[in-house]
Order: structure tokens, then sequence, then C-alpha cells
């Protein structure tokens, strides 16, 4: 039903990874093939193209739904509708930047301090050409093709890249004095693909799965027992997706015995489990998730 079209290079490791968690892996004949398909009956093809051409061809309709980067989205200005946020970057979960940056060694430290005339390589044109625009310089600007840093200063003044630690730009000696755009990867369709009832139900649909593989990313479901009389102090303490699961233990004696089932934000655990602990539960389990639907 669904014709899909996903990134080739810095994301495609990341998307091919989400599928396959989401039990839609991408089946190829190699890696160098750029034509691929998925075991599901809501997607009739896969092809995988560099993210840069991906918003012009969901626009246009030859792919009903992408996957790629805010940052060529914005770039290439194209109507495509953004479904979801997809969380990942190149090589993280964490969001990529769109930076300006000059030699370390420049007495220039903002955008507003760029002098008119000044050369500027990137691969987003159109990105820094509006950004300037607002802030009433102009810039010469060069498409860049490949490697941007080592432009700077022989063939340009200043840059306009991406970044997702900085660490190529402090090694090449350079210093970020502007972010453009926190950019990351994005779940896009084409409008009037989604107004088809049937399609935006399929879209909708394998949305969900994907995103369900993103939130246990950052999910733990924890599993721990507690007597009747601890159970509402607990209660009170506990997260939970809608509420927790409570269910009562055959344990024999005159005290009642509970299990509490709870989904946890992983960066809370090493709170939690010492304070469920101290509240009286015992018999604490952590168990990784591999999808959660809200």
């Amino acid at each position: 039903m669904l014709k899909l079209v996903i990134p080739k290079g810095s994301l495609e490791e990341g998307t091919l990874n989400l599928f396959q968690q989401a039990n839609l892996p991408i089946i190829r004949s190699s890696d160098r093939d750029y034509n691929g398909w998925i075991n599901d009956a809501r997607i009739a093809e896969v092809m995988i193209l560099r993210p840069q051409e991906i918003p012009e061809y969901v626009d246009d309709g030859t792919f009903d739904v992408g996957v790629t980067g805010l940052d060529w989205i914005v770039e290439r200005g194209k109507n495509v509708k953004i479904v979801d946020d997809l969380k990942f970057a190149k090589k993280s979960w964490n969001k990529v930047k769109i930076i300006l940056a000059c030699q370390s060694n420049s007495l220039v430290n903002s955008a507003e301090e760029v002098p008119n005339k000044s050369r500027i390589v990137t691969e987003y044109p159109q990105l820094t050409k509006r950004f300037f625009r607002n802030l009433g310089i102009k810039v010469s600007i060069k498409l860049s093709y490949g490697a941007t840093e080592p432009k700077v200063p022989m063939i340009a003044d200043f840059l306009v890249d991406v970044t997702e630690t900085g660490e190529t730009l402090t090694t090449h000696n350079k210093k970020i004095i502007a972010v453009l755009l926190e950019s990351s990867t994005k779940l896009i369709v084409n409008p009037e693909s989604y107004k088809d009832p049937a399609k935006r139900q399929a879209i909708d649909e394998i949305n969900s799965l994907l995103q369900g593989v993103i939130y246990a990313q950052s999910a733990s479901l924890i599993k721990m027992n507690t007597v009747e009389s601890n159970l509402d102090a607990l209660l009170k303490e506990v997260p939970a997706m809608r509420a927790p699961t409570i269910s009562r233990l055959q344990i024999a004696g005159e005290e009642k015995w509970y299990a509490v089932e709870t989904v946890v934000q992983q960066k809370d655990l090493n709170r939690l489990i010492p304070l469920f602990k101290q509240l009286g539960a015992c018999d604490i389990l952590e168990i990784k998730l591999r999808k959660a639907i809200p």
C-alpha cells in the first residue's frame, strides 16, 4: 500500500535498527542495494536515498512516507507533513545542531558580528541564506561537497555545518559562534497520501510501532512485591504510563501480599528503586522493554 523511502548515509544505520526493533525489518540483497522490502502488507516497496533528496520525492508523491532529518526538510522547503519525531540523530538519541563556526582565533564571537561580504561554505545554502537575511547581513555562500571544516580559513571565512558532539570542529581548530537549527530524524508523509483514509491508517499504525520502540529506549518495567500495610505508601511514589498493575499474591499468612508492576523512566531508577525498598517493597526486578505503546 505505502511507498517508503529511508535515508542513506549517516542516518541509515539508526533507521534500519529502528525498523528492525519495531518488527519491520528492511530486507535487502546486500548493503549496497538501494531497493528493499518489508514483509508487511502495509508497505509495498522501500527505497534508500540520500536524506537531502527525500523531502522532494515525498512532496511530489513519488513516495508516500519517508524518513529524513529536520535540517533537510527546512533546507529543501518542500510541502511535506511531519507525522512524528523519531528522536535519533547520526550516532545517538540526541539532536544534532546546524551551527555557524569560524577559526578559533577569530575575533568574531557571534553571528551578529559577521562582516558583510564574508565567504561562507555550507551544505545548507538556503537555510544559511535565510539566517543571514534575517540578520540583515550580506554574505557570499558557496555550496560545500564533503568535508567543510578544512575549507576555513583558506577558502572561506565561516562555515555552516551539522555537528553532534563538536569533536570534529575542535579537531580542526574551529569554534561555534551560533546555532541555526536543532535537528533530529522525522517521519514525513505526502499530504495527499495522508488524506487517504487507508494510507493514513497504515502510516499511523507503523508510526505507533516505531514510537513504541522509541519510548522503550528510555523506560523499564519494574516488578516488586509488598505487604498490604505498605501498599498505599508505596503507590503514592510509583510512577506509571497510566496506572500501576496491582495483583494479589497467593501467600499464606495473616497479612496479604501484593505484586506491583509499573513502567519507569530509566533516568529515575537510581532514585526510585532505593525509595521503593525503604517503603517496604521487596523482590524488585528491572526488566528492559523492547516496545511500549501507550
